[in-house]
C-alpha cells in the first residue's frame, strides 16, 4: 500500500513539475524592462544622416532606376534574364521571369517597393528597401517590454510604432540565451553559440560568431541591431545552407521570414507563405537560393512558421498561419520595421 501511495505522489509531483516547466517556458509572461523610446544613436555621425532623395539623385542604387514595370530586385539578380524578359512583370509569376509590383512608399529617409513572386509553388513577398541611414531600420518589442513570453501580433506592434513596413523578428522571448541588441542597446548578453546577424551603423550587414565578441563589444564596434535565430542563408552572395538543413525539428516546407542586404543601406525583407493549398512553403535552401537570385549578398533566417508576417501600409500582406488556420497571426516578441 505504501509503495502504491508513493508511486501516486511521485507521479503527481512529476506531472506538476512538468506542467510548471511548460508554462514557464511557453506561457507565463515575465516583463523585465520597460523600453519605450530606449535607443542609442551615438554610433551615427551627423555625416551619415540625410534624405533618401540624395541617394536617388546620385543614382547609388539600382532599385531607384525608372525601368518600366520591372522588378528592381530582379534586375540586380544573378539569374541572367534580360531587360526585355523582365518587362511586363505583372504577367510573370516565377523568380526567373520577374515579379509583380504590389506597393510603394517613400519619405525622406526610406524608399520601399513591395513585390510578389511565385517561386517553388509558394507566394513570396519581397520588400526592396533603400534607406539614407541604417538608423531607419528599427526594432520594437511587444507591449514596449523586454522580457520572456511577452508577445503581441506583428500588426499590433507595428501600429503602436507607426510602422509603414514591418516583419516579425527573431522571437527572442522564447529563449533564455542569445544576444539581444536592439536600437543600439544591449538587452541580453548571454551567448548561445549561434550565428548572429548584425546590422551596423555604416549601413552594412554581417553574420558573426556570437562567441567572438561580447554584446557590448559589438555595440562599441557600431552594431545597431543584432538577431539570434538563423541560420545564415547567404554570405558573399553564396548560399550558406545545405539542401537538407533545417531549423531544429521544423518541417522542410514552411512559411519563412528573412532579411538581407544587397548593398550598403539597400536591404530586403522577405516573407513567404506556406502550409496552405495555394502555397507549399519553402525549405531553408530554397529560401537562400531565392535570396541569392535576387541579388542579396548577405541573408539571414528569422523566426518563421506561424510567426511569419509582413505588414505594409496598414495591412497584413501575406497569409499568416497558426495551427493550420489561415489568416491567423501568432503573437511574437518583436518586430523589425521602418516607420513613417
Amino acid at each position: 500500500m505504501k509503495k502504491y501511495i508513493y508511486s501516486i505522489c511521485f507521479s503527481s509531483v512529476l506531472a506538476a513539475f512538468t506542467l510548471f516547466v511548460v508554462l514557464d517556458t511557453f506561457v507565463i509572461s515575465r516583463p523585465m524592462e520597460y523600453v519605450h523610446e530606449q535607443i542609442n544613436t551615438s554610433m551615427f555621425s551627423k555625416s551619415q544622416s540625410g534624405s533618401i532623395a540624395d541617394d536617388i539623385t546620385n543614382d547609388t542604387d539600382s532599385a531607384k532606376t525608372d525601368s518600366a514595370d520591372t522588378s528592381d530586385l530582379q534586375s540586380d539578380s544573378t539569374t541572367g534574364t534580360s531587360e526585355e524578359e523582365n518587362s511586363d512583370s505583372s504577367e510573370k509569376s516565377s523568380i526567373s521571369d520577374g515579379a509583380e509590383l504590389i506597393g510603394e512608399y517613400q519619405n525622406d529617409q526610406a524608399s520601399i517597393r513591395l513585390y510578389k513572386y511565385y517561386y517553388e509553388s509558394t507566394t513570396v513577398y519581397t520588400a526592396d528597401i533603400v534607406v539614407s541611414s541604417s538608423e531607419y531600420i528599427k526594432t520594437a518589442f511587444a507591449n514596449d517590454y523586454y522580457g520572456k513570453n511577452v508577445t503581441d501580433k506583428t500588426s499590433s506592434i507595428a501600429q503602436q510604432n507607426n510602422a509603414i513596413l514591418a516583419i516579425n523578428g527573431d522571437y527572442y522571448g522564447a529563449r533564455e540565451n542569445g544576444y539581444v541588441i536592439r536600437n543600439g542597446v544591449v538587452f541580453r548578453d548571454t551567448n548561445d553559440g549561434r550565428d548572429l546577424l548584425c546590422l551596423y551603423a555604416d549601413g552594412t550587414m554581417k553574420i558573426v560568431n556570437s562567441g567572438d565578441q561580447t554584446a557590448q563589444e559589438l555595440v562599441d564596434s557600431g552594431v545597431w541591431q543584432a538577431f539570434s535565430f538563423g541560420p545564415a542563408l547567404v554570405q558573399n552572395n553564396q548560399v550558406d545552407v545545405t539542401v537538407n538543413q533545417e531549423v531544429g525539428k521544423a518541417m522542410a516546407s514552411n512559411p519563412r521570414t528573412a532579411v538581407g542586404m544587397i548593398d550598403t543601406n539597400h536591404f530586403v525583407f522577405v516573407v513567404s507563405d506556406g502550409r496552405t493549398t495555394e502555397s507549399k512553403g519553402l525549405s531553408l535552401y530554397q529560401l537562400a537560393t531565392f535570396m541569392k537570385n535576387i541579388g542579396v549578398n548577405t541573408a539571414y533566417n528569422l523566426d518563421g512558421g506561424g510567426s511569419s508576417t509582413l505588414y505594409f501600409n496598414g495591412e497584413i500582406i501575406n497569409y499568416p498561419t497558426t495551427s493550420g488556420r489561415s489568416l491567423k497571426e501568432r503573437g511574437v516578441s518583436d518586430i523589425v520595421y521602418i516607420g513613417q
